[in-house]
């Protein structure tokens, strides 16, 4: 049973004016006996018009009517099986079927009647005796009219809200407040309750101000439903149009070839599928996160998209296997460097060492591998580079080369903060993702030349990288997350030690290249220089042979280097000019490869840059040969020294250190104190001007090792007596005559070795050294060690009766120039 929300339109007819009719004859009755329409779904209120459906009960009390004559009705709303106490006096306007073919009635409510005792009457229906309540027909107080007006306004507004405007229309029509009252029972935001409690207040000023409180407290919800709704309405039009560019872009990426990366269940779905360790994987699931809640406009999005795409790049479960076959490491290494053997000698023993570890299970201990860290120092050129790629091949190990001189910033080495703009990893976390593998050999090169500023100390930054206890938890800051480099083999490269600081050098192993004999260069020119520069000038050896000897000259007249630089480029101006000759057409005949041998080397490169100069520069008394050690390895030192009239004192010229100035000094007193047991002269020290010049003049110099070739150079000019010119020397002295050791005593012997020298003094606690000493060099050299001063010039200095006359017109030819 149930009734429309609508009211429906009816055309007045006949039966409908004889309703009316009998309806008011009844109205002036007090009371009234009515069937009971009972309405379980809707309540009937006074001036509403509603469509009924049918059922039985309700059925009997139509019929009921319609044979009583008058049509009427009592409308009773009924809950839970209890009739109501007031009930409408409806009459019924029409009696049919709805267009589903159910019997349905049409009702109009005249009069509320308040329901009385249940009466006997014609047929199934149940009659009742119903008092009449209504108020219609009487005057209208004036606070009634207040609250109707108030009332009505309240309902416009909500109907304007709603675009009702025909229904305002009709409301406005209205003048009763009693009809205008009951008009509120088509309101659908009214409870049937609420309209049961209309229907059974009967006084019209208490049924206005109840209205009104509802009406209000509709508005209310209103005016919350409708700033939700705008609020949910501008989220959701946003929302749309975020989703619709998102599509867009999505459809340009695709178009691009982009895809969707970026998103984040595209990083989600990365990390998911990538092999990462577990504290990783979870905080790049937070940054995940982080960037699905983040705005596209976010700078921070950016961020995460760089920080997570470096995290996905990382090779964090990928090894590569080493190699343990020592002999095939051996021959990699011999096959890819000439000389060097207590290089290749230590690397193999790394190589041992980490062989019966992997084989005990040892190659890891709590996080730690087994520590070495190896720094290869020398003059440049001697392939200190290569050679770290030469121990990955042996290692089967991928390399990756980390330039570190000129290095100021400790950023460089831990990373950025991920807050700064341009923030990348520190260079040994892009070493790794730059190699694929948590294994690499990574050569820090030139770590002598790293600097310092107010950004930091990168040298101090290394510390961490290259101690064995520590680097299994390496935290570079842009990652923020524990990187272990247990399992990376570290080489360091440098130039010198000394400018390496201190707590730096103490974590690695310093193994020393000293430079390469003649005959090593000759063997590194032909297997490997040569080849290259082949190459890279378009020859090939069927074009080219530049012969074993001319390699040599080239190596010994040409260059003068502790490396092969040199020779390479040397090398390489031979091949252009060959290539201009082959294109040219100036060569020998098509086919006939062209030959350098020894004397043509002149033709191509010049005259020689570099030939024995100690006979000539020792030949007068005053001038001894040192060897001193450089930036570019050992080399040969000529020390000079002169006397003439004037006031007593000492001149040194030749930008001199402060330790050069006091080893100058420190010989000429030495000379004056013990000159007279050497067989010198003390007195031509003494009371002449002596001037010591230490040439070349633009090099600065300084060092202890000049002392006792300061001493030989001042004894040769007290006495007359030059010094041997096939012996050079290197050593410090004290006031007490003693020579005291040095370091770099190998390349001050290559160097020797390379000017021609046949015979070197050294102290004698320096005899250790030789140990390392290239066999062919020891061979050609014949090295004195001694302890005493006297020695050293018992041995440089050329015996007086060897002086012939002719050598003493040289010496005075040579002081006269």
């Amino acid at each position: 049973m149930g009734t429309s929300g609508t009211r429906p339109e009816l055309s007045e007819s006949g039966s409908r004016l004889q309703a009316y009719t009998t309806a008011k004859e009844v109205l002036a009755a007090d009371k009234l006996t009515l069937p009971v329409l009972p309405l379980s779904s809707s309540v009937l209120l006074p001036g509403m018009v509603v469509p009924v459906t049918l059922n039985s009960e309700t059925q009997a009390a139509v019929d009921a009517a319609q044979a009583a004559g008058n049509n009427l009705v009592l409308v009773v709303p009924r809950r839970d099986g209890q009739y109501g106490a007031v009930g409408a006096v409806s009459v019924i306007e029409q009696v049919g079927r709805l267009p589903n073919g159910d019997p349905a009635a049409v009702l109009r409510g005249l009069f509320r009647a308040r329901v009385g005792s249940g009466v006997t009457g014609p047929g199934a229906a149940l009659w009742v005796e119903a008092t009449v309540v209504d108020t219609a027909g009487k005057e209208v107080p004036g606070r009634v009219k207040e609250l109707a007006r108030e009332y009505r306004s309240l309902v416009i507004s909500v109907l304007q809200q709603r675009g009702a405007w025909q229904v305002i229309d009709s409301l406005r029509r209205v003048t009763d407040p009693s009809e205008l009252a009951d008009s509120a029972g088509y309101a659908s935001f009214l409870t049937l309750e609420q309209k049961v409690q209309l229907l059974e207040t009967v006084d019209v000023a208490a049924r206005l101000e109840l209205l009104i409180e509802w009406v209000r407290t509709h508005l209310a919800e209103l005016e919350v439903a409708e700033r939700i709704s705008s609020d949910v309405r501008e989220g959701m039009e946003k929302s749309q149009r975020e989703f619709l560019l998102r599509q867009q872009l999505k459809a340009i990426r695709k178009e691009l070839g982009e895809d969707d990366a970026g998103s984040g269940d595209d990083y989600r779905a990365r990390i998911e599928a990538a092999n990462l360790p577990e504290h990783v994987r979870e905080a790049a699931l937070r940054e995940v996160g982080k960037l699905e809640r983040a705005s596209e406009a976010s700078p921070e999005a950016g961020w995460i998209r760089t920080w997570l795409d470096t995290v996905l790049e990382m090779p964090w479960t990928t090894q590569t296997e080493d190699r343990t076959d020592l002999t095939e490491a051996r021959r990699v290494l011999d096959a890819e460097h000439a000389g060097l053997e207590d290089v290749k000698d230590r690397i193999i023993e790394y190589l041992a060492v980490r062989h019966r570890r992997a084989a005990r299970g040892l190659q890891v201990v709590g996080g730690r591998g087994s520590g070495a860290v190896l720094a290869l120092v020398g003059p440049p050129g001697v392939g200190k580079t290569s050679l770290g790629e030469s121990v990955a091949h042996a290692l089967g190990r991928k390399f990756v080369r980390v330039a570190l001189g000129g290095v100021r910033d400790e950023a460089e080495i831990r990373g950025h903060r991920r807050t700064y703009v341009g923030a990348l990893p520190g260079r040994i976390v892009r070493a790794i993702r730059e190699a694929g593998s948590m294994n690499p050999v990574i050569l820090l090169d030139e770590v002598d030349k790293i600097g310092t500023d107010f950004r930091g100390d990168p040298a101090a930054a290394l510390l961490e990288v290259l101690d064995p206890a520590q680097n299994h938890t390496f935290r570079d800051h842009y990652l923020e997350l524990d990187l272990d480099l247990s399992n990376v083999l570290f080489l360091a490269t440098a130039n010198v030690a000394d400018t390496i600081p201190g707590p730096l050098l103490d974590r690695m192993e310093v193994v020393t290249l000293d430079g390469y004999t003649e005959a090593e260069k000759v063997a590194i020119a032909r297997d490997h220089l040569l080849p290259r520069q082949l190459e890279r000038a378009g020859l090939s050896p069927d074009d080219v042979t530049i012969s074993e000897e001319a390699l040599a000259t080239i190596a010994s007249e040409y260059t003068r280097e502790a490396g092969v630089r040199q020779l390479e480029r040397s090398i390489a101006t031979i091949l252009r000019k060959i290539a201009v000759k082959l294109a040219t057409g100036d060569g020998d005949s098509e086919g006939t490869p062209v030959r350098v041998d020894t004397a043509d080397v002149k033709s191509y490169l010049g005259r020689p840059r570099f030939t024995p100069e100690s006979a000539e520069r020792t030949a007068v008394p005053g001038v001894a040969t040192g060897l001193a050690v450089t930036g570019t390895g050992g080399d040969v030192l000529f020390i000079e020294a002169t006397a003439m009239p004037g006031e007593a004192g000492l001149t040194l010229t030749g930008q001199l250190g402060d330790v050069m100035k006091e080893s100058a000094q420190i010989a000429l007193s030495y000379l004056r104190a013990h000159g007279a047991t050497l067989g010198i002269d003390p007195s031509s020290l003494a009371s002449q001007r002596v001037h010591i010049h230490v040439p070349a003049g633009a090099v600065p110099k300084d060092g202890p090792s000049a002392g006792i070739t300061m001493v030989t150079a001042l004894a040769s000019l007290a006495s007359g007596r030059p010094v041997r010119a096939e012996v050079g020397m290197t050593g410090e002295v004290t006031l007490s005559g003693r020579v005291l050791p040095i370091g770099g005593v190998n390349q001050k012997l290559l160097a020797a070795h390379r000017a021609g020298l046949t015979e070197v003094i050294i102290p004698a606690r320096n005899e250790p050294d030789l140990d390392d000493l290239p066999q062919q060099v020891r061979e050609r050299l014949r090295v004195h060690t001694v302890t005493d001063v006297a020695d050293v010039l018992r041995l440089a200095l050329r015996p007086a009766e060897e002086i012939t006359e002719a050598d003493g017109d040289v010496a005075s030819a040579s002081r006269a120039a």
